[in-house]
């Protein structure tokens, strides 16, 4: 391997770190800690996991973790009515609603009712349309932490061309905006775009967000680019014994990592720098609404 490998896990700690002295501010300021509140509804198991793993890390630098668990038969009505009351209560300064929901719920409905104000997950409208139009707002977690990792290995990104493989409403069109707000040159592909390994070959930053297992190989990269594979895809392994899985992304890490400058690893890459996004996101959500100063250093 030649590549510099990104460590996600060290930069989401770093951010944490960062956020603790803010959270400790805010509570000798105004005599709380910033409050998340999650919602989760059925008993998906790896949705499970993610809320567990939110509360503790929202837990460990200071803050207040509301968590409510729902049936899995919960109706839409009622689903509503508890996002309306977490909007109108003034202790909780952030609001995610964890997806996907069971089947028979309205997703998008049910995301257009949380306050954009609190909307730390970055994904109403509102929040969608402030960041197309460059104004102040919440921005996607797994996005914004695709960003702080490119950052941290390049510095300025003014000038770089980056592609995103990937055209999501999650990761692909945010991310577009978010790095054309660091002055990077954009390209959108996805699954029509033609010659997409020439087009990946231009590219400085590469983002891998299409979600098929190991599709990027290492001759569709630039030599010396950086790669953030955004990917998280199951695969057989039976190396590991009979029925064993393990997780990969959507870069084929073994051939990338001998061309790239640098590229994060699956799993410990992306991963961990969406939760920091998250509990940042609800850092800067608090200090709005406690009319607090935005901290340059998160």
């Amino acid at each position: 391997m030649s590549a510099t490998l990104i460590d996600g896990k060290a930069n989401a700690a770093a951010l944490r770190d960062r956020l603790t002295g803010v959270v400790r501010a805010l509570q000798a300021a105004h005599g709380r800690a910033p409050a998340l509140a999650v919602v989760l509804v059925g008993d998906d198991p790896a949705s499970q996991v993610y809320v567990r793993n939110k509360a503790r890390q929202t837990q460990e630098i200071g803050m207040r973790s509301i968590e409510h668990r729902l049936d899995e038969k919960t109706s839409q009505e009622d689903l509503r009515k508890l996002v309306q009351s977490l909007n109108a209560d003034p202790a909780v300064d952030g609001i995610l609603v964890q997806l996907p929901l069971p089947a028979h719920l309205d997703e998008a409905a049910i995301i257009e009712q949380i306050d954009p104000a609190k909307d730390v997950d970055g994904l109403t409208e509102a929040s969608a349309g402030r960041l197309v139009l460059g104004k102040p707002g919440l921005r996607p977690c797994t996005p914004t932490g695709c960003v702080i990792l490119a950052r941290d290995v390049l510095g300025d990104l003014g000038g770089k061309s980056c592609v995103i493989v990937g055209r999501s409403i999650l990761v692909g069109k945010p991310a577009a905006f978010l790095f054309l707000e660091q002055n990077c040159t954009v390209t959108i592909a996805h699954s029509r775009t033609h010659d997409l390994p020439a087009l990946c070959r231009d590219a400085d930053i590469l983002i891998a967000a299409v979600g098929r297992a190991q599709m990027i190989k290492g001759d569709w990269i630039k030599p010396g680019a950086t790669v953030i594979d955004v990917g998280i895809n199951r695969v057989d392994a039976p190396e590991r014994g009979a029925g064993k899985t393990r997780l990969v992304g959507d870069v084929d890490f073994d051939t990338a990592s001998q061309t790239a400058g640098a590229i994060t690893p699956v799993p410990g890459g992306v991963g961990p720098m969406t939760i920091a996004c998250l509990l940042r996101n609800t850092v800067l959500a608090a200090c709005a609404r406690m009319d607090w100063p935005l901290p340059a250093e998160i």
